[in-house]
């Protein structure tokens, strides 16, 4: 192997796919496989919003192609990723990052809540790791990254989220199942397990959370989206080449305690 070790990190050649792209922490994900070399398709519902991150990313250099889609319905996974992998060249890495959760307590969790935090969570996640799987599959490999959560290993505190902390266990488990089944195909599944991070979904400033997020963390803090993403770049990467089945925790230390 030539070059050095920084070189392993480049993401050059390689062509990525991000779910739930256009905000928060897909936005930074997207962003900075492309700051990595990488060509990048983001995917969300909100087609003003895919637009307006694409803008964004224009504006710091980096070309992103916005792809609109609801991945709860097959079929759409199914023209998302054909979109992708047509306009790209090919798919070499999918960040399965799209998700959603309710702060809602076991007896008051509705049938709809549970079924849409598992239809994007969980079942998405699967369509899309298929659909992009069995073109990587093809073409010798490839890398996907899963966004799990330290939910899936701990039960957060003051509010509860079942639905979520389940969806989010599923994820960490899937990841391991794929990792083991797909490795012959040269497909590296792994995962990350972000702690708190100030996005829309996880209001970190509210005085009623910092006890329990912030204080409670050998850290203190929450972290920004741009922490996160990262590790994500290094899991698609050649770097992470020896590394698969693995839930990669990001949480400032929460969860050693």
């Amino acid at each position: 192997m030539g070059g050095t070790v920084l070189d392993t990190f480049s993401l050059s050649g390689k062509r990525a796919l991000v779910t739930g792209g256009n905000r928060g922490l897909g936005k930074a994900f997207a962003v900075a496989l492309a700051e990595a070399g990488a060509a990048v398709a983001l995917c969300g519902r909100d087609a003003d919003r895919n637009a307006e991150a694409v803008r964004e990313a224009a504006e710091a250099g980096l070309n992103l192609l916005p792809i609109t889609a609801d991945i709860t319905d097959e079929r759409e996974v199914e023209r998302m990723t054909g979109q992708a992998i047509e306009a790209l060249g090919g798919l070499d890495v999918l960040v399965n990052n799209a998700g959603i959760c309710y702060h809602n307590d076991s007896w008051n969790v509705t049938d709809a809540e549970w079924d849409e935090v598992f239809d994007l969570n969980v079942r998405a996640l699967w369509k899309c790791s298929l659909a992009a799987g069995r073109h990587m599959a093809d073409a010798g490999g490839g890398s996907i990254v899963n966004i799990g959560s330290i939910s899936g290993i701990i039960v957060n505190r003051p509010q509860w989220q079942p639905a979520y902390n389940a969806s989010k266990a599923a994820v960490h488990q899937l990841t391991k199942s794929l990792a083991a089944e797909w490795a012959p195909s040269g497909i590296r599944v792994n995962a990350v397990a972000p702690g708190y991070v100030k996005t829309d979904m996880a209001p970190v400033d509210r005085p009623e959370f910092r006890r329990h997020w912030l204080e409670d963390a050998p850290q203190q803090r929450f972290a920004l989206p741009e922490e996160i993403a990262p590790s994500v770049v290094f899991l698609a990467s050649d770097a992470a080449s020896f590394i698969t089945g693995s839930v990669l925790v990001i949480d400032g230390g929460y969860t050693v305690f």
